[in-house]
Parts: C-alpha cells; structure tokens; sequence
C-alpha cells in the first residue's frame, strides 16, 4: 500500500536507508542496518552481495531489505536482471530497484523497456515490490512520463528518479511530472542528492512516496551528512561489524571475505 506523506510528519517511515558505493564493507554494512534498526527507517537499500548479511544482522526488526538491479547502468540484459531479481529475494529482499534499459527510453524502443520490467516482475512476483530506476537525468520530460506509463503497464509497483551513479539527481519537477503519470496506487521514489530535511520534506511535498538516500541519519539528527558521530556513539544493540559466530564458514571457506 502506498504512503502519503502529510506536513508534520516525521521522515522515518519514508527514507529507504542507501549504501550502494563499490567500496562499502561489511563493517559499513553492518553500521547501514544498525542505523536503520535505531533510527526506524522504511529500509535499508544495498547491491545484492550484501542482502543476506542485512537478512541476518537485521533479525527480529521490522527494517526492510530492498536490493538494486542492474545497477547502475541498466543495460544488463533482461534475463540478467530477472535472475539478480529473483537471487536477492531468496536472499531476503523484500524490495526490488532495477534500472530500466535508458539507451532503449532514448531510442523510443518502449516494447523492449516494458520486457525488460516485467520480467523482472515476473521473477519476483507475490514476493517483492519492484521499483523501476528511470536515470531522469539523462531524459526529457515526454521520456520521463511516457517511462513512466510504460513502468505501471509492465506491473511495476514504483518509479524512481536517480541511481544516483548518473547526471543529475531528484528534482521537485521530476517528482511531480512522475507522479502526474502514474495513478495514485503507484509510487514515486525520489533519490540522488537528497542530504537534508528541508529538501526530502519537499520532495515529499511534491507528491513522493519514499526517500532514498544515504544521509537519513543526517536528514533526522540535523547532523551535517559527513559529520563524525559523536565520541561513544553506537546504534543501540550494535555489537560490532561482524556476523554471528553460528553463521560464519568452516574449512576453506573460513578466510573468504563476506
């Protein structure tokens, strides 16, 4: 069911938690799922190498696991993407974001686009939500909505504005004009570039369902995005970057880095 955010709420519910850089590590992984755990975010969003680790560290908590698709360019080919789709669910995630195929959107080539979502759809279906990157920043407006349309018909259960990888990022603009084209039962997610409070609250205001951003802790504490934690600091019940002792590999396995 898709949330609409009112003035006065608070922002929790709605930012999806983002650590998607190519040199995060477990360590980093481990701080991502605490900080949802602590701060009450929608969920964590992470590359598929690290849903079941999330599935694990965030036992027993409402925190849910969304994992990217064909991130961040798009341009793996369909069955590529409906097989990453299905491995993250049996993984543990609960929620899908995968880039659309932009050079086809560029081209006009929709039947193909929509292929390329259902599929991926299809593979995941009954169990995730899927949420359909469009790289807004690389379209123009009459790509953006006809993207859009094409997302909803292909089973989509969201459209989203940035990888955050490309030019550009979410704009209030973009937000409206995607939520305009798609019908109110679908969501608009709104990412790339989101840091602080005041512009999340406006992307939200523009009709966005969920914030996907790394900063959410920035963007509910106040705290500048890059500011050191205060000295101490620890998310409640973080015991330290590792996986439990019961879950870890035995023989050759064992010095294989998660």
């Amino acid at each position: 069911m898709i949330k609409y955010w009112k003035p006065g709420e608070t922002l929790e519910k709605y930012i999806d938690h983002t650590l998607l850089k190519p040199g995060a590590t477990e360590a980093d992984i481990a701080r991502l799922c605490d900080e949802a755990r602590t701060y009450g975010f929608h969920s964590v969003c992470v590359n598929g190498i690290w849903v079941d680790f999330c599935r694990e560290r965030l036992a027993g908590s409402n925190v849910q696991i969304c994992a990217v698709v064909g991130f961040p360019l798009g341009a793996s080919d369909p069955r590529v993407k409906a097989f990453e789709a299905a491995a993250a669910v049996e993984d543990g995630a609960s929620e899908i974001d995968m880039v659309l195929s932009v050079g086809h959107v560029l081209q006009g080539r929709f039947g193909v686009v929509a292929n390329d979502i259902a599929g991926v759809v299809r593979a995941v279906e009954g169990r995730a939500i899927v949420k359909v990157i469009l790289e807004t920043g690389l379209l123009d407006d009459t790509q953006i909505a006809e993207a859009c349309r094409v997302a909803e018909a292909a089973g989509a259960h969201y459209v989203k504005t940035s990888t955050g990888f490309g030019p550009g990022g979410a704009t209030e603009e973009h937000v409206r004009l995607m939520r305009a084209s798609v019908s109110p039962t679908i969501g608009v997610k709104a990412a790339g570039g989101i840091r602080d409070g005041q512009t999340a609250r406006r992307m939200l205001a523009a009709g966005a369902n969920r914030i996907g951003t790394s900063a959410g802790v920035a963007i509910l504490s106040g705290r500048p995005p890059d500011a050191t934690p205060p000295a101490g600091h620890r998310p409640e019940g973080a015991p330290d970057g590792s996986r439990s002792e019961d879950n870890r590999a035995e023989g050759p396995a064992a010095s294989t880095p998660y």
